[in-house]
């Protein structure tokens, strides 16, 4: 077992900081490397807590295939000591830059172009130490996956964005990196390509990832070198390159593609993987399967096309082009997200996520003040 000795004076010092807040009535925004600021809707708070200096491995079991480390260790220097032991996350978190730390990662709740096949954020936690707004530090799961049954309230930490509380220390699985990878190309249009994963997702296929993109499918499987001439046999497609593809990879993981760029709000839509080609129109990226779809929204595009011209302001324009973007979502059965903002492009009336119903919101207000009954964390970030 891999183990550092305890480093109690970084997190005594994030508990000073909240007590301090919680005295003076004062809220805080909290923060790691920053990489994932631009996500949720914007913070007004007094004060920042920077948590990037409670770093360290605290175990490390390879045999166990799990994981605990203090909340602002950097993302990357975690990977590289678990690729030292063949290991990975399976969710193949995105970074959105070097300073990229743990406990954004879970606090995002964001996951790669492997989730739908491997594992998700939440899938992967194991257990979580941390600090809620009465400055209390709380424990809750395990550290291996024997010691987690049910659902646990770690879990509700995942994709929190801090609202609830300052993660401390996580522990996550881990899975054996596969000993070979392949990226399969095929020419198809968007309902093809569509199909064609419908049919794929019925067959007991290696795949750990697809995207189509400018009217051409990727499809990324990993296993044996047999398994690999076996699937390529039955997908068909024409192989690329490995560096041209792990390239690739990166590029839709981290969202840097040419199509996710621009002055223009990029919006992540979550839709059934079934969802005709024509209920989303103007998709610039399709992954997981037909699952997860990105839309630059722009004024003239097939959906602003839907939007009452009436009133031309930026404001008006860029609302109803949220709302139309939502109502189609909605009416296939999921839900949008204005992940990134444009260029000057104003902030919808109802925030960056999809508008909560009664019951959610219910829960999620209860939620709020069992944990942060003062509202002293990101205030704002995920709801109002």
């Amino acid at each position: 077992m891999i183990k550092q000795s305890a480093d109690t004076h970084a997190e005594q010092a994030i508990i000073e900081q909240v007590n301090a807040a919680r005295a003076a009535g004062t809220s805080l925004a909290i923060h790691g490397g920053k990489t994932k600021a631009f996500y949720g809707n914007p913070v007004s708070a007094d004060a920042e807590l920077d948590c990037s200096s409670h770093q360290g491995v605290i175990a490390y079991e390879p045999t166990e295939l799990a994981i605990t480390v203090r909340a602002g260790t950097p993302l990357a220097a975690v990977e590289a000591l678990l690729a030292e032991h063949g290991q990975e996350f399976p969710f193949e978190p995105p970074h959105f830059g070097a300073r990229a730390t743990i406990g954004g990662m879970v606090a995002a709740g964001l996951s790669g172009p492997r989730r739908p096949y491997a594992a998700s954020v939440r899938d992967a936690v194991l257990g979580v130490r941390m600090l809620n707004g009465k400055g209390e530090v709380m424990d809750f799961g395990g550290r291996v996956m024997k010691n987690v049954a049910g659902y646990d309230l770690s879990r509700l930490m995942v994709g929190s964005l801090g609202v609830l509380g300052v993660l401390l220390e996580v522990s996550l699985k881990v899975l054996p990196i596969p000993p070979g990878r392949l990226t399969l190309v095929h020419e198809q249009d968007q309902a093809s390509a569509l199909a064609l994963m419908r049919c794929w997702a019925g067959q007991a296929l290696p795949i750990t990832g697809t995207a189509w993109l400018a009217g051409r499918l990727h499809v990324r499987v990993a296993g044996s070198e047999e398994a690999l001439m076996e699937t390529e046999r039955l997908l068909g497609g024409t192989p690329m390159p490995l560096a041209d593809a792990d390239a690739f990879w990166t590029a839709v993981r981290e969202q840097s593609l040419d199509c996710c760029a621009g002055e223009q709000a990029l919006w992540r839509i979550s839709v059934p993987p079934a969802t005709a080609a024509d209920a989303i129109p103007g998709v610039d990226l399709m992954e997981w399967g037909g699952a997860l779809r990105w839309l630059r929204s722009e004024l003239g595009t097939a959906v602003d096309a839907n939007v009452s011209h009436s009133d031309t302001t930026a404001e008006a324009m860029a609302e109803a082009t949220a709302e139309t973007i939502r109502a189609l979502a909605a009416a296939a059965g999921g839900h949008a997200t204005r992940f990134r903002a444009g260029t000057g492009t104003p902030l919808p009336k109802r925030g960056v996520f999809a508008p909560l119903g009664p019951v959610a919101l219910r829960l999620h207000q209860r939620l709020k003040q069992a944990f942060d009954p003062d509202g002293l964390f990101n205030p704002g970030r995920l709801y109002r």
